[in-house]
């Protein structure tokens, strides 16, 4: 019977690794994308390595996998359960939310962030008239602009953060000004756009459901990855945060979305496979010529075309100007959805319909608000 139980639950283990590659859709679209740039632009397959910067994957993997076991230990649900329920007002209520979904994304990448927000904001729909929507949208861009303050925010910044050889803090106090302008933006919009109205809020908790120890864990494997990226040996760190998950929360490894990793490998090769078409070649050779306001509009525009993790990844193979890419791809992220993949995720999350065209109708300010703000403090 223990080994029938046993081989049921590996196998249960490895569909749930492999459940997020069959579902999703824009892994898929790139992978189609890349066998037709191959067929137009053939290169040697051992090529393909090369392109990758794997220690961007690896420092992106092993973010996934501490933030996933941090999201699974339900402590932080839990936090906000029992806030919410002390907070007596629609606007107090929205502060709370825009600003919890901000601070997590800056530590916890703004993925993560969303997947602990939007599940509690949308456990709030049976409260009064409370909208939902609106402050889904607004998790959305909290998560943007928090998420541009540390070199693990977003994918992008671990990018930059690789390439630069940056320091932590170095890399964090270059991106402060930029973030603290567009999160002061973001409060004010928020207590313009949330009324003071009475609520009345009653999330029910089961502190059963949390588990401290797992956060622990997570915490100091956490601090020790950091460091180890910190010291340039990500691939190590990651090693030995693997083995750890295996031995003491296996059930963490099930649950990390490890198809993104290979959407981020996808696009590192698709950028390069799509650069080496002729039309292309004679843009993007100007590139190094760019003046900085040149570099930020390519970099915010590329953002709003093609998505702030592509953008980057082809200006940083043409330009060292990394603070500018990076003022640039990050106020990217506002404007249309696609410009940050945690729009989308924020967006298909939310439990309302046709709440498409109502972002954009928020986001787009910010876009311009974000390129002002990155311009006055570049200049």
């Amino acid at each position: 019977m223990s080994e029938i139980t046993h081989a049921t639950s590996s196998k249960s283990f490895i569909h749930d690794i492999c459940r997020p590659f069959l579902r999703d859709r824009l892994m898929h679209l790139l992978l189609i994308a890349a066998i037709a740039l191959s067929v137009l632009s053939p290169h040697p397959i051992a090529d393909y390595r090369s392109w990758v910067d794997w220690h961007t994957i690896a420092t992106l993997a092993g973010m996934l996998l501490l933030t996933t076991g941090i999201e699974a230990s339900g402590y932080l649900e839990h936090l906000g359960r029992a806030i919410i329920n002390r907070l007596r007002n629609e606007r107090a209520l929205a502060f709370f939310l825009v600003s919890a979904a901000a601070l997590l994304s800056t530590f916890l990448t703004n993925d993560i962030a969303l997947f602990v927000m939007v599940p509690l904001t949308v456990g709030l729909r049976g409260i009064g008239n409370l909208p939902i929507g609106r402050l889904v949208i607004f998790e959305a861009l909290a998560v943007n602009a928090g998420s541009m303050l540390t070199p693990i925010g977003n994918p992008q910044n671990i990018l930059l953060w690789q390439r630069s050889h940056l320091s932590f803090g170095a890399f964090t106090w270059q991106m402060a000004p930029l973030a603290l302008a567009i999160f002061l933006m973001l409060l004010v919009a928020t207590w313009l756009c949330f009324p003071k109205q009475t609520i009345h809020a009653e999330l029910e908790d089961n502190p059963a459901s949390y588990r401290v120890g797992l956060l622990r864990t997570c915490a100091v494997l956490y601090l020790a990855f950091l460091a180890t990226v910190e010291l340039g040996y990500p691939g190590w760190g990651l090693l030995c945060v693997a083995a750890a998950a295996a031995l003491f929360c296996r059930e963490v490894i099930a649950k990390v979305d490890w198809s993104l990793i290979l959407v981020f490998i996808l696009m590192f090769i698709d950028i390069q496979l799509l650069t080496q078409l002729h039309f292309i070649q004679s843009w993007v050779a100007a590139i190094p010529h760019f003046s900085q306001i040149e570099l930020l509009v390519a970099a915010m525009l590329g953002s709003q075309v093609i998505s702030n993790v592509p953008a980057t990844i082809l200006l940083v193979n043409y330009s060292t100007a990394y603070k500018v890419i990076a003022y640039g791809v990050n106020a990217g992220g506002f404007g249309l959805a696609i410009g940050s993949l945690a729009n989308i995720i924020a967006l298909r999350m939310a439990p309302e319909r046709h709440l498409w065209l109502r972002f954009h109708l928020y986001s787009f300010p910010f876009l311009i608000l974000s390129a002002l703000a990155a311009w006055a403090l570049l200049a």
